[in-house]
């Protein structure tokens, strides 16, 4: 990992236009921009050809170490670049894709593997040649995460047989590889937690059809289910036993930093409303020019700024190997509900106009929708938050 550099954290938070943003964003608005997208959306598609365009720029690559075919940048240089693309494309669902690999799923096999996995996994990863899921929800456990009923039972050549369904799993339609949670001791809770790498074409996985949602449409989007699904324990990400540290870990910072993208969606969904209240005359002058709008765009740039502030503060703390979790879950509460708020606010800027598909302004809202329940729900965040005050006062 690159030594942090304080500097460059300084010149990230306080330059709107650093360049890496805004070599990512002309690359997105012109190499992502795809025609078909409101048809993809409608159809639920995911778009192969973009997702072969971001690996071939090396987004995959970003945070992982040369030595498995990473870039290694660092986690200011990689928010900035995703805030460019967020910025330079809409495809939403194509970006949330990418996201959860490069901030999730690449991290948790390179910090967790052994060599041997790092080394079969995570050079195809990085190349974008193959996908990876997470595996942790399941319908009936939700935020209760460790309340999970699928099973690791211990086999007699060390490995498992897996048994039991993950639910609303991003990706999973086509993932090559899962990281999947189980219990291999139910008897003790979340200690009884295991993480397993299981390919595609396992005997016994199953996954389900792509699943129509609210927004992110073109993310693929399944329930996978294991039928005595037989690993062996190569197949043991860090160890037996070890599962919920893991999951704790992957999302102490990730939380907030999968959400970069959706922070410069917000600043390119301002600077349009922005100059469509400059030429959308109405009583004889720009709309903008009435308090009732003005003020909403003073509040959907007071947003971005304020989501976009807690977002990077989580980065500088991480990077400085200081404890970033209650920043990461700030920033996650921030980032989503101020996207929620912001999309609303351009709806209503945008009048019957916002409503219609066809220009776009619908489809933000949609996208962002999702950002209070994934990753942990806002209120799964803010009794994260509380939880550590608690602790700080005792």
């Amino acid at each position: 990992m690159p030594i942090f550099d304080a500097g460059e954290a300084i010149a990230a938070l306080t330059d709107l236009d650093h360049p890496t943003k805004v070599k990512a964003r002309d690359w997105a608005a012109t190499a992502l921009d795809d025609p078909t997208l409101a048809e993809r959306d409608v159809a639920c598609r995911f778009w192969d050809e973009g997702w072969r365009r971001l690996a071939e720029r090396g987004t995959m690559a970003l945070l992982n170490d040369p030595a498995w075919g990473g870039s290694d940048v660092g986690v200011i240089e990689a928010l900035l670049t995703f805030e460019g693309l967020g910025y330079g494309c809409r495809d939403a669902g194509l970006l949330f894709a990418v996201s959860t690999q490069v901030w999730t799923m690449q991290p948790i096999i390179e910090r967790f593997g052994d060599d041997a996995q790092k080394a079969r996994y995570l050079p195809d990863l990085c190349a974008g040649r193959t996908a990876a899921a997470f595996c942790i929800t399941e319908a009936d456990a939700g935020s209760d995460s460790f309340a999970m009923s699928t099973t690791a039972t211990p086999h007699d050549d060390g490995g498992f047989v897996v048994t039991g369904s993950k639910a609303y799993i991003t990706s999973a339609p086509r993932a090559d590889v899962f990281v999947v949670f189980a219990t291999s001791d139910p008897a003790i809770g979340r200690w009884g937690v295991t993480a397993l790498l299981i390919d595609a074409d396992t005997p016994g996985l199953t996954v389900g059809p792509n699943r129509p949602k609210m927004g992110l449409r073109t993310t693929p989007f399944a329930d996978v289910t294991f039928d005595g699904c037989r690993v062996g324990p190569e197949a043991v990400l860090g160890s037996v036993g070890a599962g919920a540290s893991i999951f704790s870990s992957a999302m102490e910072s990730e939380r907030a930093f999968v959400l970069a993208g959706q922070i410069g969606a917000m600043e390119r969904q301002l600077d349009e409303a922005v100059a469509y209240s400059r030429r959308r005359q109405q009583f004889g002058q720009p709309i903008g020019d009435f308090q009732a709008v003005s003020h909403r765009l003073a509040d959907m740039k007071l947003r971005h700024d304020n989501a976009r502030l807690q977002l990077y503060r989580a980065a500088i703390l991480d990077g400085q190997g200081r404890p970033s979790m209650e920043a990461a879950a700030l920033a996650k509460i921030q980032a989503s509900e101020a996207a929620v708020a912001s999309s609303m606010d351009a709806v209503l800027i945008n009048g019957a106009r916002g409503y219609v598909t066809e220009f776009g302004v619908e489809a933000d809202l949609r996208n962002v929708a999702g950002g209070v329940v994934y990753g942990g729900t806002s209120d799964v965040q803010r009794n994260i938050v509380a939880g550590l005050l608690g602790r700080a006062t005792r």
